[in-house]
């Protein structure tokens, strides 16, 4: 393992590497949202509205559609078949809102039909959450009980886990986004220019998924490099 001079570690440019990423990335979403939050669809349909209009298209009667509160906190609850749409798109006629509205339907669509990647990506969720809290705990453990590869390798797994987890989400959110705006254009909910202005929200939503997969990804190469003397200590 190597040794490096006081304070310094290289290793940390990769978790800066990744923050910068997600910083990007979280900016670009809420400022392409704000742009298109200020643009009124003209069928004027609500989020709420618009994501009840698609279930019922898609043959889906047992979801309901919930508010929840705060700003991009939309998502689909598959345990409780809930669409929760946040503040700012649950009664917007924006094309923003109508846009996240319809990328949630998408979700709704993929657990109706068994979309394999949602379906992996659920079955991931304890691991992943049990890895998030408990890899690094285990890691610093084993390196401080003078270096018990067991432990410090069972903390690397976990928080590979959570990596995964976050790469078999791309395919999901890329795959939800696809339903959503095929149904706007398919549908007429979104008229002429309106469905250009839906991909822009939408891909700038998927680039917070990228950059935090590659986030974690970095952390992980991280987590590799320094431990990489103790888990070839056995």
């Amino acid at each position: 393992m190597g040794y490096y001079p006081m304070y310094f570690d290289p290793t940390y440019l990769l978790v800066i590497v990744g923050i910068i990423l997600s910083m990007l990335a979280s900016a670009k979403v809420k400022n392409t949202f704000a742009q298109y939050s200020r643009v009124q669809a003209v069928r004027g349909m609500t989020g709420a509205q618009v994501a009840q209009y698609i279930l019922r298209q898609e043959g889906i009667t047992d979801v309901t559609v919930g508010r929840i509160a705060g700003d991009l906190t939309d998502h689909y609850d598959p345990r409780s078949k809930t669409l929760r749409l946040s503040d700012t798109v649950y009664g917007s006629t924006s094309v923003a809102a109508v846009s996240v509205a319809a990328h949630e339907c998408g979700h709704a669509v993929q657990h109706q039909q068994g979309y394999v990647p949602l379906s992996l990506r659920s079955a991931i969720v304890p691991v992943a959450n049990f890895g998030a809290h408990l890899s690094w705990p285990l890691v610093i453990l084993g390196i401080i009980l003078g270096g018990i590869p067991i432990l410090i390798k069972v903390g690397v797994l976990l928080f590979a886990a959570v990596v995964a987890f976050h790469l078999i989400t791309l395919p999901v959110e890329f795959n939800a986004s696809s339903r959503g705006l095929k149904v706007l254009e398919n549908s007429g909910i979104l008229q002429g220019e309106e469905n250009t202005y839906a991909k822009k929200v939408l891909g700038a939503a998927a680039l917070t998924y990228v950059a935090s997969a590659a986030a974690m990804s970095l952390q992980l190469l991280r987590l590799l490099i320094l431990t990489r003397g103790y888990r070839n200590n056995d």
